[in-house]
Formats: structure tokens, sequence, C-alpha cells
């Protein structure tokens, strides 16, 4: 496990274009399916990572918070399968029915998404306004495995809360960290 920063991208990136299978429903995902939504966040996390295991019940439960709110959520990942079968699309589909997503779950073979988000680890959060614009790009919380703090998705929740009401979203956003992406023949972004 390489502890991992987020890359902290510009704030008003536009959200990049994709085409990914959701590893429950098989349908292709696309920005668009989200066209409607006023917010729009995407994860990139996968099976295996703890950090990810550390935090899943939270983002199974900001799902759940979100749902019925003008938020849409898609979860990504885009992990080596060959060096990490655990995060293979039948595994990430078993991790989807344990806990209960109710978002699109979608594995991105190519790693194609993730270089153009430039995620870098997982878990890695991108929030995007309604004009698809990049307003948030940090951590959940300030939990990590072995800290002892309480998982409760403070900053992530703000920022959507934000989003949600029109206002601005603080200017200071800690980075994410967790395990690095696991990029096919040792490629790097």
């Amino acid at each position: 496990m390489v502890l991992t920063p987020s890359t902290m991208i510009s704030l008003g990136t536009a959200a990049p274009d994709f085409s990914l299978p959701d590893v429950t429903s098989r349908e292709t995902i696309t920005l668009k399916t989200f066209g409607h939504k006023k917010a729009l966040l995407i994860m990139f996390i996968c099976s295996h990572c703890p950090f990810v295991k550390h935090v899943q019940d939270e983002l199974s439960q900001i799902g759940r918070d979100y749902q019925t709110k003008n938020v849409g959520i898609l979860a990504i990942s885009s992990n080596d399968t060959k060096a990490y079968p655990e995060d293979s699309p039948s595994n990430l589909n078993v991790m989807a029915q344990k806990l209960g997503f109710n978002c699109p779950y979608c594995y991105d073979e190519t790693q194609q998404v993730a270089r153009a988000y430039q995620a870098a680890c997982t878990p890695d959060y991108f929030l995007f306004d309604q004009n698809r614009t990049l307003v948030y790009r940090g951590q959940l919380d300030d939990s990590r495995p072995g800290n002892d703090k309480p998982v409760t998705g403070r900053d992530l929740r703000q920022a959507l809360d934000s989003v949600l009401s029109d206002l601005p979203i603080l200017a200071e956003q800690i980075a994410s960290v967790g395990c690095n992406i696991k990029w096919k023949a040792n490629k790097q972004i």
C-alpha cells in the first residue's frame, strides 16, 4: 500500500465525459446520465483498499441520505484487476450489493477515466455543480484507519449541502489520501 494524496486539480475544471459499464445493472453510464442533477459526486473507490473499507459504510449512507436530493452519485473503480483481482467487476458488484449502494458503480477497464479526472488514490472525490464545474475535491472527513477519529463525512457533506443551497464552498479543501490507483504496467499519472 502506497499512501497517496489526491492531486487537488484546479477548482473550476470541467467534468470530463466518460462512458462506463455499471457492474450491477450492466447499463452504460455517461456524464449525460446525470444531466438533470444539480450536483454530481464522482468517487474513485475500490474493493480492496483499507482506506475505502474504513469509509465504505459512510459512502453508502451518503447515497441513502442524498437519494431524494438533486444529487447524482457515481462510484468508479479503475484498478488493474490482473494485479488486484479483488477489484474485478464481479467483486465490485458484490461490494455494491453488500453495502446497499444505490448509485451506479462502474469499472474503468482502460483507466482512461481515472486519467481524465487525474484521480490518484482510493478514495478520491470530485464534486461538480450543475454546470459540471468542479467545486470540491478533497477528503470525506479527517478520519483515517487507525487515527481513532469517527467517520462522519463532514467535509464532503458540507460541500454537497453548499452546492444544493447555492452557497459558496469553503476555499480550504484538504486532500483525500488513500492507496494509489493500481495502474496497469506500473504506469503512473
